[in-house]
């Protein structure tokens, strides 16, 4: 049984119930998946995010800056061959800044509940699974359209 006291203190990833999940919502409700596959599945998906990290780290050094910053991801997804997603991650980016903006908060983290109008625990899940329904049907659709703007963005 994989429980959050088990982990190691540096793994950050997900708990594997929430990565089957997600597993699960991007592919087509009538394919089942074995189990070793999902396992496969997560460990690919975590693999993927410690290079994209790790390049992301390496080229944020390289630029004498302490925190690895968009750009700095992009550039890694460009310099390790997967250019070709850098328009949808442009696009997520963007999504996200945008709702970031409309969100409140409060001493620099999300409102609590009763705290001034912050998500309840069930807007939340919603808002989660409609960007789930989102990136999906982006990545059904064959990807995000050519950004208008690279890396040059001073945000």
């Amino acid at each position: 049984m994989d429980t959050a006291g088990s982990r190691p203190k540096d793994d950050v990833s997900l708990p594997k119930a929430t990565m089957t999940k997600i597993i699960k919502e991007m592919l087509p409700p009538d394919v089942r998946v074995a189990k070793d596959a999902q396992d496969l599945l997560v460990e690919c998906c975590v693999e993927f995010i410690n290079l994209i990290s790790s390049e992301s780290n390496e080229i944020c050094s390289k630029d004498e800056k302490r925190t690895i910053a968009p750009e700095h991801v992009l550039r890694a997804l460009e310099i390790l061959g997967f250019g070709e997603y850098i328009g949808e991650v442009q696009a997520a980016y963007e999504q996200h800044k945008n709702e970031s903006l409309e969100s409140p908060k409060v001493g620099g983290r999300w409102a609590k509940e009763g705290g001034g109008g912050g998500m309840t625990e069930e807007e939340a899940i919603a808002a989660q699974q409609r960007m789930f329904a989102e990136a999906r049907a982006r990545m059904n659709s064959g990807g995000a359209a050519a950004p208008a703007a690279q890396a040059n963005d001073s945000d």
